[in-house]
């Protein structure tokens, strides 16, 4: 007799995050990559080739980051004390630069192994210049959930001049990324176009990144109002306000996603209201790099979709979902008050609105019967996390990444017992060392 599915993830406290405040307990059935059932224990005897055991544990949706950096994980630790313009130019764009393809991915499988350990399975990537296949490449045999491009700038760095790009060369390359990436690994690998912000493009540049992304139905992916002196440069060089200027070039939009969004004015919001442009609260790195923090109750209230992500590893030090979370659902009580955005409404962000903010609700976000079985298992027996009742809360609030017991990507276990199945760890940990030498050399650091 065949067994009922091939997965199996065994009594635990299951949280669909189809509506807030609802758990039940009971086990995953996992078919062909695929939730099959969500059954209530006392329902009967189950079989499965493989069963993962989730007792003493909540079974979440794999988390979802609407922004990262995978590329920049090298640079880790040795970008601080630093706003964003600085941070930019006195370190992050000199990293880029002296990246090698070796280092790409490296510094690629440094960072979704931190993700996937971290119980994300879905992120929107940004990379940079050069040699971007060799992030797909990672994203594939790691076993991720990715939408990532390569960035696009042509101006504006004088401490990185290898990283500004002829115009049509840089669109050239992207399209060839994404006509060999788009949809493999059976619809688990995605394309984004990503011109890296205002400063860093002419508005020939945005506007034909906006033009290829629609040609092949992608999505475009930037940041924007970061940072105050980020918001006056464009002001200056273009008299508009961020927002305004990227909607002339063409970059708002459903298919837009706009990190950080921290300094806008009640125009701008109603631009990305009336657009249906997304936003990505990134509260970490707005935070370490002191720009400030996002009105997310507010874009909320306003009916734009947010969702969020840790940005990256120089300007965050962690791609933790469960760090986001945990800001997210305390900082905007300074503004708003403590009951602006509670902790089902973090985990919201980091699942269900994550995917509407990706357009993949109907493929993950939530335990739902038919989706993909991205799953995300996170002991409750920590310190931080008891006693308490509500598991949301106590993974939000409580939890961390080193709480995550099991990882599951389309019904594939990538983490198991904590520990990461699809590289080897130690073999791993020589190159991120051997690559970061060779970078820092290469960038001729004090």
């Amino acid at each position: 007799m065949s067994p009922d599915c091939d997965l199996l993830v065994r009594n635990g406290t299951i949280v669909p995050m189809e509506r807030d405040r609802q758990w039940l307990s009971g086990d995953v059935l996992v078919r062909d990559g695929r939730i099959a059932e969500i059954r209530p224990i006392g329902a009967g005897e189950t079989t499965a080739r493989q069963v993962l055991d989730a007792s003493g544990a909540v079974v979440l949706p794999g988390f979802i980051q609407c922004h990262v950096h995978v590329v920049q994980s090298l640079l880790r630790h040795q970008a601080d004390g630093l706003e964003l313009l600085d941070w930019l130019e006195r370190r992050t764009l000199p990293y880029e630069a002296a990246l090698d393809g070796d280092g790409v991915a490296t510094a690629a499988e440094l960072g979704i192994a931190e993700l996937l350990t971290g119980g994300t399975t879905t992120v929107l990537d940004f990379g940079t210049t050069h040699d971007h296949d060799r992030v797909f490449e990672s994203a594939e045999r790691m076993g991720i959930r990715m939408t990532s491009g390569r960035t696009h700038m042509n101006m504006g760095s004088e401490t990185a001049p290898a990283l500004i790009e002829d115009t049509d060369a840089s669109l050239a390359d992207a399209e060839g990324i994404g006509g060999r990436w788009h949809g493999q690994a059976g619809g688990r690998l995605r394309y984004a176009v990503a011109p890296r912000f205002a400063l860093s493009c002419t508005r020939g540049l945005l506007e034909g990144c906006a033009r290829l992304a629609r040609k092949h139905g992608w999505l475009l992916h930037s940041h924007a109002s970061e940072n105050t002196d980020e918001v006056a440069a464009v002001r200056a060089a273009t008299g508009m306000s961020n927002i305004e200027y990227l909607d002339s070039a063409g970059l708002t939009g459903h298919d837009v996603i706009l990190a950080h969004g921290v300094h806008l004015d009640s125009k701008e919001m109603e631009i990305l209201a009336d657009t249906q442009t997304r936003i990505c609260h990134c509260p970490g790195a707005n935070l370490k790099l002191a720009s400030g923090i996002a009105d997310i109750p507010e874009l909320r209230s306003r009916g734009v979709l947010v969702g969020l992500g840790a940005d990256g590893p120089p300007c965050n030090n962690r791609l933790s979902a469960f760090y986001e979370m945990s800001l997210a659902a305390t900082l905007h009580g300074l503004r708003s008050g403590p009951k602006a955005l509670g902790a089902w409404d973090a985990m919201a962000l980091a699942t269900r609105e994550g995917a509407r903010v990706l357009h993949l609700a109907d493929v993950v976000g939530t335990l739902t019967p038919g989706k993909a079985a991205d799953i995300t298992v996170v002991a409750l027996d920590g310190w931080s996390m008891i006693p308490g009742d509500d598991p949301v809360a106590r993974v939000v609030h409580g939890g961390s990444a080193a709480d995550v017991r099991h990882v599951i990507v389309d019904g594939r276990p990538v983490v198991v017992d904590s520990l990461l199945k699809t590289i080897d760890p130690g073999e791993l940990r020589t190159r991120i060392d051997q690559s970061w030498r060779a970078t820092r050399r290469r960038m001729e650091l004090p």
